[in-house]
Order: structure tokens, then sequence, then C-alpha cells
């Protein structure tokens, strides 16, 4: 007779309620940090403020792999995704705290309970894997992209500690299905859109390599300012860093910019201009009689050159 009843209340069993709780504040905390990035990328708010540098942040979400595609023009970022899924983890771990679910609604919090180890597992995996492009194919750090990365694996975690799961045989076979899935398809994802694919293609005869990035309405109007300031760009049409910040323009704001290719073997180069000037580090930037080298966010870069017009980049 105590097996039975044992059984049974293992059949009532809805999980850690404490875990279903903290699960609902690491969502929200989510919904918030995609949610700004997103709205930002869409230029509803000026630009937000990155722990520890903008600059990792404007070339990690500004990168070929920050959006998705475009519709109407309108980019549609990968921090979209983020949003969509952090919202749906939040619903699902309020659920068994709805006033109309009752003991007959058990099935539905167990449901509730695959919902969210599905969810938090996939994200967990696609946050590893967008963590390795951003070290490894970006080289910059983004703040808000680690906190979400670290968001999804603590989410994960609970929901395999709280979840009461009657048969851990069917977690760990589900999860390891779901991970193998994920996780070829965002390797399959992040290798077709690599912005570096195009380079073997277009770097003929010293070109530089195509800009995939869409620019923004502001990026577009720093890029005029500094051409009619007479703002340079010095670069190397094999330098990465130079790429980058051309991406961080966009494919229509880059074409705007003044750049002066250095590259004694590039396109059109004018390599006695930049020995004249002394340049030795790509990228390199004159603004305002002063030469500085590095990649700059597009504040900075505002900043610099006394720009005074909308910065929603």
């Amino acid at each position: 007779m105590g097996k039975p009843r044992l059984k049974s209340r293992r059949r009532q069993e809805q999980g850690s309620k404490l875990a279903r709780i903290i699960i609902g504040i690491l969502a929200t905390i989510g919904v918030i940090d995609t949610g700004s990035i997103t709205i930002q990328r869409w230029g509803w708010i000026s630009s937000i403020s990155c722990p520890g540098a903008n600059q990792g942040c404007d070339k990690v979400l500004n990168s070929a792999w920050g959006t998705i595609f475009e519709f109407n023009g309108h980019p549609i970022p990968l921090s979209l995704i983020g949003f969509f899924s952090y919202f749906t983890i939040l619903i699902l771990a309020i659920i068994p705290f709805l006033p109309w679910l009752n003991r007959s609604s058990i099935d539905l919090s167990r449901k509730a309970w695959w919902g969210l180890f599905l969810i938090s597992n996939c994200m967990t995996i696609f946050s590893f894997v967008l963590m390795g492009i951003m070290v490894f194919k970006i080289e910059a750090i983004c703040f808000f992209c680690i906190i979400s990365a670290l968001l999804s694996i603590l989410i994960l975690t609970l929901t395999i500690l709280g979840g009461g799961w009657e048969e851990r045989r069917d977690l760990i076979f589900r999860g390891i299905i779901i991970s193998t899935i994920v996780l070829l398809g965002s390797l399959i994802w992040s290798s077709y859109i690599d912005p570096n694919r195009s380079i073997i293609q277009t770097n003929i005869k010293g070109a530089a390599p195509i800009v995939t990035s869409r620019s923004s309405a502001s990026a577009n109007k720093l890029a005029e300012h500094l051409t009619k300031i007479g703002a340079v760009k010095y670069s190397a049409y094999w330098c990465p860093h130079c790429h980058d910040q051309k991406e961080m323009f966009g494919q229509e704001a880059s074409s705007k910019l003044n750049i002066v290719e250095c590259a004694e073997d590039g396109k059109d180069n004018k390599s006695d201009l930049c020995k004249a000037k002394g340049i030795s580090g790509f990228p390199s930037w004159e603004i305002n009689q002063r030469i500085e080298s590095g990649v700059k966010s597009l504040n900075e870069l505002a900043d610099w050159s006394d720009y005074k017009g909308p910065r929603d980049f």
C-alpha cells in the first residue's frame, strides 16, 4: 500500500515553487536585458551604456550575427528572439501561481516544466555558440550578451534541480537530442552568415571585403558629418579591425566615409600619403587635425567630431 501512495504523491508533484519564483525573476531580468537591446537597435531609445566599454557592445550587436534578417528595411535583431524566449519562460514560470490553476491542472504544470526545460536548454546551447563567436570571431566582449548567457544557464540549472522529475532518463535523453539539434543548427547558421566567407571571394587584387551590416539613419548622418568636416579613415584591405569598423557603420554609411587605402598592394592605394602622415596602425582616424589608431565606437567618433545629430546607432 505504501508504494502506490508514494507513486501517487509523485504524480501530484509540481516541482519546487521557490525554483519557479527564482526562474521568474531571472526571466524578468532577461526580458529587460534583451528588450533594451532590441528597442535600442530599432532606434526607439538612445544608446545604452555598456559596462566595461561601449566599443565591445557596438561591435558585437552590430556584427553580422547581431541581426537575423531584415523586414521592409528594418533589422530584426537576434535580441528579439531572446526577448520572446525570456517572456515565454516568465509565463511558464508563473503558471502554478495563477488563481484558476487547481489540483486538476497538475498536468498543465508538468507540461510547463517540460517547456521550461526545452526553451532553457536551447538558449543555453545557443548561448555557448554565441560566446564562441563573440570571443573568436568578433573578438570583442559584450556585457549584455554575457548576462543573457548566464541567465540561460541559471534557468536551465534551476529547471533541472527544481522540476521534480520522475524519470531522469527521459530528461537526459531528450536533453541530448535537443542539444545536438540546436548545436548543429547554430553552427550552420553562424557559418552561413560569417562575413569572412565573403572575404575570400571579394578580396581580389587588394579589394576590401564586403560590408554586410545594415546602416541606421543615425550612422548615415554621422558618416555624412565626418565626410563634411574632412575626417579621414586610414585603412588596409587585409585588416580585420578595419572591416569591423566599417561593419559598425553599416554598408550604406561606410560607403560615404573618406577612406584611404594604405596597403601598398591595395586597390587604389595612397601608401605614400599614409607614410607621410606617419600611419602605423589600422584603422587610424584623422579628425580635427588629430590622428588616433584603433577601432572607435560611433559615439566616440561623434564626440570627437562634435557631431550634433541623432545618436540612435
